[in-house]
């Protein structure tokens, strides 16, 4: 059977890689990829999709319902991932994180329901759950959302969950740690420090970089999201986590050995505002399904270098267009 996916957020780091990881997977896949591109979407990555014959771009707002709305018919899945999702841009202006991540949602989920569309994925973030001093949140845990981001990404994640009680309508919500890999945009912590260091620049840790995240590689993670479109249950919410935990400065430590550079090329900054501690989920229950992590984080990290040393060519114009 072909499968027909209509994949929002396809030229942007997490859903561009879901995109190849389909086509690479399901060789009879068709995937309808709609971004705006917007500054983290990317047209050299959406020209290298296009290399694959299932591939289909379409440049567009998932805010405009009408374009969403005839952009469904004949679709199997709704994997949505487009968001604008960068903690310090939702600082110092939250208006188009709302708006997208919000008002986006509910366009998508509206159209999808009317159609009947069979599943629909809403990729979220770990970062709902706020700061979790000990252990490890469960999909259960209170939504404490500290920054407008992650405020709206739980508005989001609410609206996907209302379609399921008011509409009887098949949405999973997921909920990933801090992801890593390529086609990352370059502001992002590993890219920016990576590049930065090639470079010969420094790189900024904030505070004292005693923050603590959980590192998932991005092809484990599409590969928990392919098999959720097979086997989650309609109206779940699914954590997704390496149980790799670190801290900044220690990832920053990593990054600086693998580059063969020391600790000179650490700059500390002030703080971000309202930085939250510590990220850790509990993805026991997509475990439990047969999901786990197939990569080790420092085969992965190092496979990540070497990809941003590689690709010059991708990175550097995104950098100079940002700077």
């Amino acid at each position: 059977m072909t499968r027909k996916y209509l994949v929002t957020g396809g030229a942007g780091f997490i859903g561009s890689n879901f995109v190849r990881h389909v086509l690479d997977n399901e060789p009879e896949a068709e995937v309808t990829n709609l971004d705006l591109l917007t500054y983290a979407g990317v047209k050299t990555t959406v020209d290298e999709l296009d290399a694959h014959t299932g591939h289909r771009f379409v440049l567009g707002d998932i805010r405009d319902a009408d374009l969403v709305g005839s952009l469904m018919e004949g679709i199997d899945v709704v994997v949505h991932f487009a968001a604008e999702s960068h903690v310090d841009r939702s600082i110092t202006g939250p208006t188009v994180f709302l708006d997208t991540n919000v008002v986006g949602t509910g366009v998508l989920l509206d159209a999808a329901a009317r159609n009947r569309i069979p599943r629909f994925i809403h990729v979220s973030t770990d970062e709902v759950y706020g700061s979790v001093a000990d252990g490890f949140a469960p999909e259960t845990a209170l939504l404490d959302p500290s920054s407008p981001y992650s405020a709206s990404k739980a508005g989001s994640d609410l609206i996907a969950l209302s379609y399921r009680v008011t509409f009887d309508y098949p949405v999973i919500v997921t909920r990933c740690t801090n992801n890593y890999g390529p086609y990352q945009f370059p502001e992002k912590v590993i890219p920016l420090f990576v590049t930065n260091l090639l470079d010969g620049h420094k790189v900024p840790v904030y505070g004292t970089g005693s923050n603590e995240r959980d590192w998932l590689y991005v092809e484990d993670h599409c590969s928990a999201l392919r098999m959720l479109v097979d086997t989650g249950t309609p109206g779940e919410i699914y954590n997704i986590g390496a149980n790799a935990q670190m801290s900044n400065i220690d990832l920053t430590r990593r990054l600086l050995e693998i580059m063969g550079k020391d600790e000179t090329s650490i700059e500390y900054v002030e703080d971000r505002k309202g930085h939250d501690l510590r990220y850790a989920v509990d993805s026991s229950k997509i475990r439990a399904l047969g999901w786990a992590p197939a990569h080790s984080f420092e085969d992965r990290l190092a496979d990540t270098v070497a990809w941003y040393r590689s690709r010059d060519d991708w990175w550097r114009p995104l950098k100079q267009a940002v700077s």
